[in-house]
């Protein structure tokens, strides 16, 4: 409300200065003297505000007031207090640059979307909705014009275009480990497991008794196979690629205690659906950025 209020305030001004300017007084001219031609002066529109600029494409500010107003809208319709949501207009904004710069490095490489692909996906949302009254509801419900909308559109498809580009870089099939480890609140605990361990105890039957890790306890510790990146403990991913099957790490401490990993065997294996789901989100990011930290990015808004 404050945005629209802000935008309708400027073209307030803008009417009111205009009606107040009456015609200049005219010069008194001498009969004598020849009136020069006046060449009326050129008007340059004023350009429109900007939120950000990204490698010199403008993101404008109206652009980004909408797009706030709608991220508001929509966490508030889910029952979430936006004050605690931290400085989400931050996050709002990024997200347009991060699009901005995906649309970007699809253009790069000779992607394009043309008018008639937006038109196609416009009707078949239209469709989706159940009709064209209906598409204009929601159009107008979340702020939208249909230029508006139709250009907010193009840039998500040509978006789209790069993160399938990407994703498509992440094989199905990569080197994985299996292996399985023992989770304990101490590290003399975890010493003195250890040691049992290297003497012959069986390592699924001390995990089941006294690993804390209630997700891999009943499995003796397996962890399955996973690639790099995937375990959301690096000092247990670490040491178990570090490994070759049939060894035990020494006692490891990570922020959830203290571990003994053991890799089972190692190899070429297909992804599981989460893995590769996992893997080709972190390469879409960490092309994000890579591309952040080249991009010409400038934020014309105050933090």
């Amino acid at each position: 409300m404050t945005t629209r209020c802000h935008s309708l305030t400027g073209l307030l001004v803008a009417a009111a200065f205009l009606a107040g300017c009456g015609r200049p007084a005219e010069p008194t001219i001498s009969p004598t003297t020849q009136s020069p031609s006046v060449i009326p002066p050129t008007i340059s529109p004023t350009p429109e505000p900007m939120a950000a600029r990204v490698n010199g494409e403008p993101i404008l500010m109206a652009n980004f007031e909408e797009e706030l107003l709608r991220f508001e809208a929509a966490q508030t319709t889910s029952g979430i207090d936006l004050a605690t949501l931290g400085d989400y207009q931050s996050q709002v904004l990024q997200a347009l640059i991060d699009r901005r710069l995906l649309a970007q490095g699809a253009r790069e490489i000779g992607m394009e979307v043309d008018e008639l692909s937006v038109d196609q996906r416009l009707e078949q949302l239209a469709s989706e909705l159940g009709g064209s009254e209906e598409m204009g509801t929601w159009l107008a419900v979340n702020g939208y014009s249909l230029e508006s909308f139709k250009a907010a559109l193009a840039e998500e498809m040509l978006a789209t275009k790069m993160i399938e580009h990407i994703v498509a870089q992440v094989g199905d099939t990569v080197e994985q480990v299996h292996a399985r480890h023992i989770l304990v609140a101490t590290q003399d605990m975890a010493e003195n497991l250890r040691d049992q361990l290297i003497e012959g105890a069986d390592f699924a039957e001390i995990a089941r008794i006294y690993s804390i890790d209630t997700s891999s306890r009943p499995a003796g510790g397996d962890l399955g196979w996973f690639p790099a990146g995937y375990l959301l403990v690096p000092e247990v991913e670490a040491a178990a690629f570090d490994l070759q099957p049939g060894e035990l790490s020494e006692v490891i401490e990570s922020d959830l205690g203290f571990h003994i990993v053991q890799t089972i065997e190692r190899g070429e294996q297909p992804l599981s659906p989460d893995a590769l789901r996992q893997l080709r989100e972190e390469a879409v990011l960490d092309w994000l950025v890579a591309q952040r930290e080249m991009a010409e990015v400038q934020i014309l808004i105050a933090p």
